[in-house]
């Protein structure tokens, strides 16, 4: 680490809080130099480098320090102990001057056995009461969620006042949201879109340990990374990686199962569920109702981590675990409310906002800002002419219509070779390929024809 960079401790009156310290402006967990500051289960970190030398000929401190994500300091400690032990022996220094290691027989029997119990091998785990104090004290110390915050996330939607309110106090609180209305209005970008108003980032562990078993959480496909400065890397403990604030989105494959946590026979270890993976972020169920199981299965199995912040997790060994759950969870469906839930579930809703159809003034808004997204005019009759095929089609206004019908134009205008153009004749060509035929009706002349 550069010497002209402020490094500080940070106070906390949690003692299961890993040591944090400031490294310039940035608040970071601070990089253990031993075994015991690690804290972790007695075993943990030799049976996991036991099990990472099981996989190799022969290997070095730095390797194992790479792959461990563990400090140098700290992984010479428990080479120490797996020599001492007898489990692996220096052979001879490389050409970098550095000592090599490889496994004894008897090291090689012991990495069997703990490899039949939990066969994970990668970053070096932290303690389930680390994890949840972590997640306290970052939920504590997070920048809050102000208006502008909320304005600016939702700036690319055409919402009602009172939508963008209610939707602002529920990120803001980091309470629950039940969005509901038609199809089509905006329910699923809402709850993509307010995920942006969500400030700060925040430090997740590559994998959580109880005892023997190891819970995966941090996910490739979900978390995304934020770079820590090189010169800081060093001061900081590699087991933590900072991301965004998540965001998570579930719909019609959600099951029951799918909210516990994943097992794999041939691994050994466990993978941590989607609303799990969204702790600190937001977690959307879309189409709700429309799920492989019933709905009222899936409110009872909400409940309780909706009031209390927190889930209950069963291992195969018949141990339960808890965690805390410190995210924003928004219930989208397209289905009547009343079908789809009861008053009980309702009243632990943090909020409710329906979503109507656009008005034609909002409809023409939308409409306006997709084609000059796409840098395309929108002639002074087209709008009006298009909102009267919906009157004569007696078809009720959907947000999400004019983009559709826009991205169909421009299908046609690129498979005829030319740019953009909101045509009558395009905008004629797009309905009907989005809609179908309209039903015969009389044309100007008196003839019948299609829409």
């Amino acid at each position: 680490m550069e010497p002209n960079v402020a490094v500080s401790d940070v106070p906390s009156k949690d003692p299961n809080l890993p040591p944090m310290h400031k490294i310039g402006d940035l608040v970071a967990p601070k990089v253990p130099g031993k075994i015991a500051g690690a804290r972790l289960d007695e075993g943990t970190l030799t049976d996991l480098t036991i099990r990472l030398a099981y996989t190799a000929n022969r290997f070095t401190s730095d390797w194992v320090c790479k792959r461990l994500h563990l400090s140098a300091p700290l992984v010479e400690e428990v080479l120490e102990h797996l020599g001492r032990d007898g489990l692996i022996e220096e052979t001879m220094a490389s050409t970098q001057n550095k000592a090599l290691y490889r496994i004894t027989e008897r090291g090689r029997q012991q990495g069997g056995r703990s490899m039949e119990v939990c066969a994970y091998v990668g970053p070096a785990p932290v303690s389930l009461d680390a994890y949840s104090a972590m997640l306290r004290w970052q939920f504590a110390n997070l920048p809050p969620v102000k208006p502008e915050n909320v304005t600016a996330a939702l700036s690319g939607l055409v919402l009602s006042p009172r939508a963008r309110e209610l939707a602002g106090l529920a990120v803001s609180s980091g309470r629950s949201l039940f969005v509901y209305g038609p199809s089509g209005n905006g329910k699923t970008s809402l709850g993509r879109q307010i995920h942006t108003a969500l400030v700060g980032d925040c430090w997740i562990p590559y994998c959580i340990s109880v005892r023997n078993s190891v819970i995966r959480l941090f996910d490739e496909q979900v978390h995304k990374r934020v770079e820590v400065p090189d010169e800081r890397v060093g001061a900081i403990d590699q087991r933590w990686v900072r991301v965004r604030r998540p965001f998570v989105v579930v719909g019609g494959e959600l099951t029951l199962d799918f909210l516990d946590l994943i097992y794999s026979p041939s691994l050994r270890y466990y993978e941590a569920p989607p609303h799990l993976k969204a702790n600190g972020g937001v977690f959307l169920v879309d189409d709700f109702g429309r799920e492989r199981v019933s709905p009222d299965q899936l409110l009872n199995r909400f409940i309780t981590p909706m009031e209390h912040q927190i889930d209950y997790f069963t291992l195969t060994t018949g141990q339960k675990i808890q965690v805390p759950l410190r995210h924003v969870l928004i219930i989208a469906t397209n289905l009547n409310p009343e079908l789809v839930t009861d008053p009980a579930f309702l009243r632990r809703m943090g909020y409710r906002l329906c979503l109507e159809a656009p008005n034609p003034e909002q409809y023409a808004e939308i409409f306006k800002a997709y084609a000059e997204r796409h840098e395309a005019v929108v002639p002074p009759e087209l709008l009006g002419n298009l909102l009267e095929r919906y009157r004569a089609d007696k078809r009720e206004l959907r947000a999400c219509e004019p983009r559709d019908l826009i991205e169909r134009a421009r299908d046609i205008c690129r498979f005829q070779g030319k740019s953009l153009e909101l045509t009558a004749n395009v905008m004629d060509l797009a309905w009907i390929g989005y809609f179908g035929s309209s039903p015969a009706r009389k044309s100007a002349n008196g003839e019948s024809g299609k829409g």
